[in-house]
């Protein structure tokens, strides 16, 4: 049977996709269907064929879900940010343990049973950081908010259910005193205009508040006048940044900062820890679930005081802090300079002095540590971008064989990958999950490997 784009289906969604999607099957033939849950039965339209799998749109639902629920975000169809918003949260918990267990028992020789995932008591207002896009409407009007689904068109957003409410409206004032002011906003085609971005982030635990404005040029009318009325406005906000951007790109920071207010830095605290947050480095998005990772992690690793660990990927610092308590030493790597600098700044605020950060590319760094500086480390953990490993980093990780290794992971699909070959001569202990993005198909998993013995 051949699909063809534009015919109607009725349906029965017979199991759930890594993004959360429904999954039919019409004659052999796998449809994907955002939106539509497992258990009921929908008439579909299909959008798009390709020659393994289909696309389709729910045009009615027929039989519904106990599970679905009204969502409560008027735009969470187009934006595409919490994509599983029209599920209870009890049942998104499920869905995302269920998806990392599938991907074990289809990669894996060690058919590990994947733990009881952490969800979150209050799974609202979570994120600490927001990064808005400016534009133009088709009506030539100026908008803020974010990008529609796998487009650039932006959706106008002044209240979202995973945003600090805070930063959201710091965002907005800043936003309306561009309008009023009449500053040009940058527009991607033709490269002109000023104003691209408005970032905010916001210390959980401190309530310290940034604000970062990205341009394409130098200076922002009325500088001044800006700083004075947010600072007027937020008694909370610490640091105000003008980022310089004027390259054609996707990518939202250009390489340049300048303090307008403050240091260019807000603190927050995670466990017994005190953290700098700069423009351009990384900290968790949702603190609270942060803090259950890392301590999962640590906990875990069982660290002794005379182990050396490893620490892959470190960021500012956070987990180095955390295990440089029970550890004799930690080294961090990381490739972002501003966050090694940061993470060293943690260090010393936190009184912290059996910790070295190193920045440079984990795979040149690791492979100096050993090779040259004979560092041999009992413990590696690991915290990798989306897309997981290189095989130089899991080759030194093999021939380096510590007693143990913590893979802290954001992508399942990679981990799994990762896994199947350390798995050779790791055993996998505990593999548990840890929900940092409610309502969205996002899942981080933690995984401890012990060295065989019989090795």
């Amino acid at each position: 049977m051949n699909l063809e784009k534009n015919q109607e289906y009725i349906v029965d969604i017979i199991d759930t996709g890594y993004q959360g999607e429904g999954i039919a099957k019409i004659e052999g033939i796998t449809v994907f269907i955002p939106n539509a849950i497992k258990g009921e039965k929908v008439k579909i339209i299909i959008v798009k064929v390709l020659s393994s799998h289909a696309f389709g749109k729910i045009t009615e639902i027929i039989k519904m879900s106990s599970k679905r629920k009204e969502s409560d975000c008027i735009t969470y169809k187009r934006c595409g940010g919490c994509n599983l918003r029209h599920i209870e949260y009890d049942e998104t918990l499920k869905m995302k343990q269920n998806t990392v267990q599938s991907l074990v028992n289809k990669t894996l020789k060690n058919k590990i049973k994947v733990q009881e995932i952490i969800g979150m008591e209050n799974p609202y207002h979570y994120r600490n950081k927001a990064q808005y896009p400016l534009g133009k409407d088709k009506s030539g009007k100026k908008v803020m908010g974010v990008f529609a689904n796998r487009t650039h068109d932006i959706i106008p957003i002044n209240k979202c259910m995973i945003q600090d409410k805070n930063t959201e409206e710091m965002a907005e004032f800043v936003f309306n005193f561009i309008v009023e002011n009449n500053i040009s906003i940058y527009d991607e085609h033709t490269r002109k205009g000023l104003v691209r971005h408005i970032v905010t982030k916001i210390g959980k635990k401190t309530n310290e508040m940034m604000c970062i404005i990205v341009i394409n040029g130098n200076e922002i009318p009325k500088e001044k006048e800006l700083v004075s009325s947010v600072v007027n406005r937020f008694p909370n906000v610490k640091s105000i940044v003008k980022n310089i951007n004027n390259k054609n790109t996707n990518v939202i920071f250009g390489t340049e900062n300048f303090n307008l207010y403050g240091n260019g830095y807000i603190t927050d605290i995670l466990g017994d820890f005190t953290f700098k947050i700069s423009p351009l480095s990384f900290y968790q998005i949702n603190p609270v679930q942060a803090q259950k990772l890392y301590e999962l992690g640590v906990t875990g690793a069982n660290i002794r005081n005379t182990d050396v660990v490893f620490d892959l990927y470190c960021g500012i610092g956070t987990i180095s802090l955390f295990m440089s308590k029970f550890a004799k030493k930690v080294y961090g790597i990381e490739i972002v300079e501003e966050a090694i600098a940061m993470a060293k700044e943690n260090a010393e605020i936190n009184n912290v002095y059996n910790t070295e950060f190193i920045a440079g590319d984990v795979e040149v760094v690791l492979t100096d540590l050993i090779d040259n500086k004979k560092i041999i480390p009992d413990i590696v953990l690991v915290d990798p971008p989306r897309k997981g490993l290189d095989d130089i980093s899991i080759n030194n990780i093999m021939r380096l064989r510590p007693k143990k290794v913590i893979y802290i992971s954001c992508n399942p699909a990679t981990l799994v990958r990762d896994l199947a070959k350390l798995e050779e001569e790791y055993c996998i202990n505990s593999l548990k999950c840890v929900d940092m993005f409610p309502f969205t198909s996002h899942v981080e998993c933690v995984t401890v490997l012990n060295l065989r013995k019989d090795i």
